[in-house]
């Protein structure tokens, strides 16, 4: 019979005993998500396994100080990923977005349609880089990684209202940039 997995409170108390095996099992459930956001987010690999590098030696360090999160480690997690993303953009190490990995397309055979695609892709990066951070963010978690808004909402440490103003006005601004783009 197999034991039920804990909850993400028991790993919390037993992480801030520092238990190895409480520690790895968040490093476990987590890392994958959150380099997979990362990736989303920079396009960069390189740049994904520093962020989830940095975020689990920040979270290690909070933990030994006992500080962090009484709740909500998943959100905690990603806020803190969220956070260094945001001042990797500030410090202009960021470009654009590469869409490629995030927004798998299926290759087409026709030149031309390949031609247009890619076009599309090169605008929808364009969209995307425009928006805010937070707006990125909620778009990024709601549809790329199929967040729910609660979880964005405590990710972002911000009311349910307010992330979905955050995904009304950047889908919003994502419409109206593509459309411009179509026009042009």
């Amino acid at each position: 019979m197999n034991k039920p997995e804990p909850s993400e409170q028991e790993l919390l108390q037993r992480a801030r005993q520092l238990d190895p095996a409480a520690l790895t099992k968040i490093y476990d459930r987590y890392n994958g998500e959150l380099y997979n956001y990362a990736l989303s987010l920079t396009g960069d690999s390189e740049l994904a396994e520093d962020c989830v590098s940095e975020i689990f030696a920040r979270f290690l360090d909070v933990i030994k100080r006992q500080r962090g999160p009484d709740t909500y480690l998943r959100a905690y997690l990603y806020r803190m990923a969220h956070n260094w993303i945001t001042d990797q953009y500030r410090g202009g190490s960021l470009g654009l977005l590469p869409l490629e990995e995030a927004t798998p397309i299926p290759s087409a055979d026709d030149p031309a349609q390949e031609a247009h695609r890619n076009l599309r892709i090169q605008a929808t990066r364009r969209a995307l880089a425009s928006l805010t951070p937070d707006q990125r963010q909620v778009i990024s978690l709601r549809y790329l990684q199929g967040w729910e808004l609660g979880e964005i909402a405590s990710a972002m440490n911000k009311p349910v209202g307010a992330v979905k103003a955050l995904q009304f006005r950047g889908i919003e601004a994502l419409r109206r940039l593509l459309l411009n783009d179509e026009n042009v």
